[in-house]
């Protein structure tokens, strides 16, 4: 499966933006989707993920009550609304598949798409 995240960019602190996870190629109703994002001079940290169906979501206790994932199968797309930014939410974020059940650790998706670039003016 190819992703491609899109979305990003630059917004002030309590802003909105809205990523977006784009699949091409296999089914991907057949893939668990995560968010990871990484800012300068620190590691890549896991941000969300969602389950093939949607019914589950989890969160990472930064972004929890801020974030939000959906995702509609029908599109082969996955959303991730970014409420209440901050400025440390700033980095690059990146989306991830893995056809088996929903994982925190980046090592274990198969998948990744480029990364968009989220910035958060104070």
């Amino acid at each position: 499966v190819q992703l491609q995240a899109f979305g990003g960019g630059l917004v002030q602190a309590g802003g909105s933006l809205r990523l977006s996870c784009a699949a091409s190629g296999r089914t991907f109703s057949s893939y668990t989707v995560g968010w990871f994002r990484q800012a300068p001079g620190k590691e890549r940290e896991f941000v969300a993920a969602i389950g093939r169906s949607g019914g589950s979501r989890y969160y990472a206790d930064s972004v929890k009550g801020r974030f939000t994932l959906s995702r509609d199968n029908a599109k082969n797309t996955v959303y991730l609304q970014m409420n209440s930014l901050k400025p440390e939410d700033t980095a690059v974020y990146y989306c991830a598949a893995r056809s088996q059940v929903v994982a925190w650790y980046g090592h274990e998706y198969d998948y990744w798409g480029q990364g968009t670039q989220v910035t958060v003016s104070s």
